[in-house]
């Protein structure tokens, strides 16, 4: 098991779409270990692969208070929303510092395989389904930003840049704000 660096906004790389994983191998249970472990280090309670520089619809979770209910979602998708929403703070392991409220179903339905490979449906309802919908954003080279407005999302974008070049590091082509 290791800890893995986990990117930060606005590397461009967390644009990045992840492709299904076709093999559940050593490779991506190693994988799935180093993400609960880089996970529970930030810490935080969701980790999509793609924060880790892995572009591969693998996603880890534990929302629990005692950090002992890891969920693994490899290959996930929604395949139902409930028509009522809430709205509520979000954070990223891959935007520290920065939260904001943001609009999401209350309730979802995924499809997926679990870390055996089994195939699994299951409804997922507040924080836990909000958790999942902000993971399977970044598969899809989103982030929780996206949400919020042109303006907020801009003015996020030039402090990050800026807090980045006041560090000397060289400026990054974010693309997509």
């Amino acid at each position: 098991m290791a800890i893995r660096d986990i990117l930060q906004y606005p590397d461009p790389r967390l644009r990045t779409p992840a492709k299904r994983v076709d093999v559940i191998d050593e490779r991506i249970k190693a994988l799935i270990s180093d993400m609960f472990e880089t996970m529970y280090d930030a810490p935080g309670i969701g980790l999509a692969a793609t924060q880790i520089d892995v572009h591969e619809q693998v996603v880890v979770m534990d929302i629990s208070d005692n950090a002992d209910q890891p969920q693994v979602l490899i290959n996930p998708e929604i395949i139902d929303r409930d028509d009522a929403c809430d709205i509520a703070e979000e954070g990223c392991l891959s935007i520290v510092g920065y939260a904001d409220n943001v609009e999401r179903p209350i309730a979802v339905t995924v499809r997926g395989l679990n870390a055996e490979g089994e195939a699994f449906e299951q409804r997922f309802e507040g924080l836990h389904a909000r958790c999942i919908q902000h993971e399977l954003d970044h598969l899809a080279g989103r982030l929780f930003i996206d949400h919020l407005s042109a303006l907020k999302r801009n003015r996020l974008r030039r402090r990050f840049e800026k807090a980045a070049r006041q560090r000397g590091e060289p400026p990054l082509k974010t693309g997509a704000v």
